[in-house]
């Protein structure tokens, strides 16, 4: 077999996989690498190494499993810009957001590098003592979506790690080359078979799931396949972490203006040519100034400049994959009978998995475009009198992952936002996320909790001692 530029890691060891993998450019449609593709035997083999090497890891004081963390950041810092290059490639984002996501990805394990577990003293009474201690599962599945595939990894490997956990780390198989990228990187830094990295194409998941040795999956992907997780994972009582999809619903109030709040709408509904968990993906704008927001909104879309994300000036990329593309496109063809399309619509004559940001107006609940989730370039903008009755249909919907409310009376908006229904709502911003604030869905949209101090606690084992004095 040739030799592989990308490899797996495995037990300390950068290995071929037992076959390869096309790797697609989607802003070019043309195979513009191979990755390895990892076998069943493989992964088989990198839970052993993992489990075989949590004993040690555990041990390992938390300040040595810090620095681990940190060195890990800092050798991404170091090539940053050689993985935009490649997240641009295999992603399609924009070059000026893959460094974002890079350098975001950074920050996120140097947050978690920061973070402590003390012992908790819950009683020390003069009859007893409780003691509440924060111990590590095991071996971790960790499952990456490939619409972020390094910040999401960011969310999973460092509080793993930190916990005392060992890893094996499967990103999506359209986005493989910066997890490999990685694993070539962390081979010198992470002790032998702390953390394994595998490749495959769709064919791993659930066995990875499943596997016995396997304490805790942390997945990150689609509400189907999530739902797949949770029953492979049941037989064994595992843990899980599962941050799911969404269908964010935003909420316009009449007191907003829409020249001045369209771009921040657009940016979030738009960001990754939409594929964003918590994208705003409906938004609800009051009557009153419900035909000058689709205007503003309208122009944006089609002032937007899309193509390929290396090329200067683009700030829309393709979508990921040709699945994703196909599945958009039928969505924008359904929603021409539902509604009025007044921006996009169109894909460009050209090669790529390009659409162009698209608007649809006068659309309502009960259509495919706003029922489900498009992760996409495409903003249905609906219609409503009653801001009650906007939040009722925002809380309709079986997702709920993340919403916001736009006012500029901060008070009233509070007063909506507290009665939405979903992980995280914003006031007059959306989809800002933070490593220390805690991030999870309700409903459809997840089980158990990122980042934070809560996140890192989702990778542990409560134990309380209790002592008699």
């Amino acid at each position: 077999m040739a030799e592989q530029a990308y490899k797996l890691l495995i037990g300390g060891n950068l290995v071929d996989g037992d076959s390869t993998m096309d790797v697609i450019n989607p802003a070019t449609e043309a195979v513009f690498t191979q990755a390895p593709r990892a076998s069943e035997a493989q992964l088989n083999d990198a839970v052993a190494a993992a489990k075989a090497a949590f004993p040690a890891w555990a041990a390992t004081p938390i300040d040595q499993r810090r620095k681990v963390i940190t060195a890990i950041a800092d050798a991404v810092e170091a090539n940053y810009e050689d993985f935009a290059r490649l997240l641009t490639q295999e992603q399609g984002k924009p070059l000026q957001d893959a460094t974002g996501e890079v350098l975001g990805t950074v920050a996120f394990m140097r947050y978690f590098a920061g973070l402590d577990m003390p012992v908790k003293v819950l009683d020390d009474s003069e009859g007893r003592r409780v003691e509440a201690h924060r111990k590590p599962l095991g071996v971790i599945g960790a499952i990456v979506p490939w619409n972020f595939p390094m910040i999401l990894m960011a969310f999973k490997l460092p509080p793993a790690l930190l916990a005392g956990n060992t890893v094996v780390l499967k990103p999506a198989p359209t986005t493989p080359l910066t997890t490999l990228k990685l694993a070539g990187l962390m081979k010198d830094i992470v002790p032998a078979g702390v953390v394994n990295v595998i490749t495959d194409a769709n064919d791993l998941g659930a066995p990875l799931t499943a596997h016995p040795d396997i304490r805790k999956v942390s997945f990150t992907g689609s509400t189907s396949t999530g739902a797949k997780v949770m029953a492979g994972a049941a037989n064994l009582l595992k843990r899980i972490t599962l941050e799911l999809g969404g269908n964010d619903a935003g909420i316009v109030l009449d007191d907003v203006n829409p020249k001045e709040t369209a771009p921040q709408l657009f940016q979030s509904a738009f960001q990754n040519s939409g594929q964003v968990c918590i994208a705003m993906k409906r938004l609800y704008v009051h009557e009153s100034i419900y035909d000058e927001m689709c205007a503003e909104l309208a122009k944006l879309a089609e002032d937007a400049i899309i193509g390929d994300g290396l090329e200067q000036g683009t700030q829309l990329g393709p979508l990921q994959n040709k699945m994703q593309y196909d599945k958009v496109k039928d969505l924008i063809e359904d929603a021409r009978k539902d509604g009025q399309i007044i921006a996009g619509g169109t894909t460009p004559d050209q090669k790529g998995y390009f659409i162009r940001p698209t608007i649809v107006r006068d659309i309502s609940d009960g259509t495919r475009l706003v029922d489900e989730e498009q992760f996409g370039p495409v903003l249905p903008v609906i219609k409503y009198s009653d801001p009650e009755d906007a939040v009722a249909r925002a809380n309709a919907s079986p997702y709920g992952l993340g919403g916001s409310v736009w006012s500029k009376d901060t008070d009233r908006a509070y007063a909506l936002a507290d009665k939405m229904d979903a992980g995280t709502i914003w006031v007059n911003k959306h989809a800002e996320l933070d490593p220390m604030i805690p991030f999870g869905g309700s409903k459809m949209s997840g089980v158990g909790t990122e980042l934070g101090a809560d996140g890192l606690e989702e990778f542990t084992q409560l134990k309380i001692i209790n002592m008699a004095r």
